[in-house]
């Protein structure tokens, strides 16, 4: 039998992609669940691999959330993780939403800043609640919501004061 050069690529890439699916699923198979929100489960495979559903975070992780971020009645998952960006090359913590399409974990917004230098979050009356440090050591705690693609700005809770007056308020 003789296989053309288009359909033996075709098989080939088939079979590879057959490969890194069913290693993707013994992986996340195999890593320790941290928690589960709703329809979302955040597991741990080891310090910088986390499995959020099917999709594959390879960063620590310091903070799970779940809501309705966009306002379109479905769940959303927010997860904090550690890592540089094209634009800010520092690790630092960033915040990524995700969708649940068929069961399955997909990005919404994977942001690398929101507005200050982001120290934690979590979901609050359908707005993400910042902890944020500034640039002259001071912190603010802020409100962001969404936007049609992105989170937006949209009020100071507190701003200009030190740590533990910021966790206060943050804690509330």
């Amino acid at each position: 039998m003789k296989i053309r050069p288009k359909t033996y690529l075709l098989v080939a890439g088939l079979l590879a992609v057959s490969s890194m699916t069913a290693q993707s699923s013994k992986s996340s198979q195999a890593s320790e669940v941290i928690e589960t929100r709703g329809d979302f489960t955040l597991r741990k495979a080891n310090d910088s691999l986390y499995w959020l559903n099917d999709w594959r975070l390879p960063y620590p992780v310091y903070q799970f959330q779940a809501g309705d971020v966009d306002g379109d009645g479905n769940e959303d998952a927010m997860v904090g993780v550690i890592k540089s960006t094209r634009f800010y090359p520092e690790k630092a913590r960033r915040l990524f939403i995700f969708k649940q399409i068929n069961k399955k974990a997909r990005p919404l917004w994977m942001g690398s800043k929101l507005g200050g230098i982001l120290e934690d979050f979590r979901f609050v009356d359908g707005k993400i609640r910042a902890l944020e440090s500034t640039t002259d050591s001071l912190f603010v705690v802020s409100d962001y919501k969404w936007d049609r693609f992105g989170m937006a700005f949209d009020r100071f809770i507190i701003k200009g004061v030190d740590l533990q007056t910021a966790i206060k308020t943050f804690s509330q």
